[in-house]
């Protein structure tokens, strides 16, 4: 298998002060585990283009753009929200890594690679169509799924989120989309303390309690979400890569390892192959211990690159 990686050096300008968990230091560890691992030598290496406001306009309110681009900052910080803050560099990078999975989308459909990992920050599952939020300014993966639905002609694409929050930013931007089919675990009661109620038929959002054991992660996906991408049968399976559900990082109380993500990376290759050519776009989402991050991304990226 070709695996593509995408990355720019844009990403680690973006930061939101010392204290932030959502800091440069994690592209940093992702790179070094690949080093360690020898993995490095066996990816296609991309850089992220600028993505184009059309692009971000896809899934976000035009209005919406221009109240980030409003408040980008001299120098400093500008609170977006209260876990979410601009510097000069932020929005440049948000729209590189909207770019990112554009690009990766593309390279993947033109045959270019088999699959891909965008190696990006800001992450994007948070961000509504109509603001940003959650350390997230534009949803990446949405924006990405739109435009492969529109410039191939696709009819039907899945996204997966394991992250340990729920996406409640592309649960809004696809609900009621027959084309598209959504399936996520995340911790619950937690930040976006959403997704536990049912929206539509194409949602397929499972909430867990804190301290849910792999085994039991493993058991919602072989139970649930694996019949529901095979009655799906997507042409294009998008992955939003969230690591902070691995037992080490702190910011939630889930008790995923390594061996866990390399399982439930497999399971959607299988799929992928079975009904989509094999083809599959994962972006980085959270993932704040970072040890635990580095080594997740590199299982998940070995199971990718097979």
């Amino acid at each position: 298998m070709t695996t593509g990686y995408i990355s720019h050096p844009d990403f680690f300008k973006h930061e939101m002060g010392s204290y932030h968990p959502e800091c440069p230091a994690r592209l940093s560890a992702i790179e070094d585990q690949l080093i360690l691992s020898r993995m490095d030598d066996f990816l296609t290496r991309i850089d992220a283009p600028l993505a184009t406001e059309v692009q971000v306009g896809l899934v976000h309110d035009q209005g919406m753009i221009d109240h980030l681009k409003k408040h980008i900052p001299q120098s400093g910080y500008v609170e977006i929200d209260g876990d979410t803050s601009m510097n000069p560099h932020s929005y440049q990078a948000a729209l590189r890594a909207v770019g990112a999975c554009i690009a990766g989308a593309d390279a993947v459909m033109q045959g270019k690679v088999n699959n891909v990992f965008c190696a990006v920050r800001p992450p994007g599952h948070h961000a509504e169509p109509s603001h940003a939020q959650g350390f997230c300014f534009f949803n990446n993966i949405a924006i990405a799924a739109k435009y492969v639905l529109k410039q191939y002609d696709l009819n039907k694409v899945a996204i997966i989120d394991f992250d340990v929050h729920h996406g409640n930013g592309t649960e809004t931007a696809f609900t009621n989309d027959p084309r598209v089919l959504m399936c996520s675990f995340f911790q619950h009661p937690l930040y976006p303390y959403s997704g536990d109620q049912p929206s539509s038929a194409n949602m397929v959002n499972i909430p867990v309690p804190a301290y849910t054991k792999g085994i039991d992660i493993r058991n919602i996906v072989s139970n649930i979400w694996l019949p529901r991408l095979e009655e799906f049968a997507p042409e294009f399976i998008f992955i939003s890569a969230g690591f902070d559900a691995h037992r080490e990082d702190e910011l939630g109380q889930l008790g995923l390892v390594e061996t866990d993500y390399a399982w439930i990376t497999e399971k959607i290759q299988q799929v992928a192959k079975k009904y989509a050519k094999g083809r599959i776009l994962s972006t980085l989402e959270g993932g704040y211990h970072l040890s635990a991050l580095g080594r997740s991304v590199v299982a998940h990226i070995k199971e990718l690159a097979e």
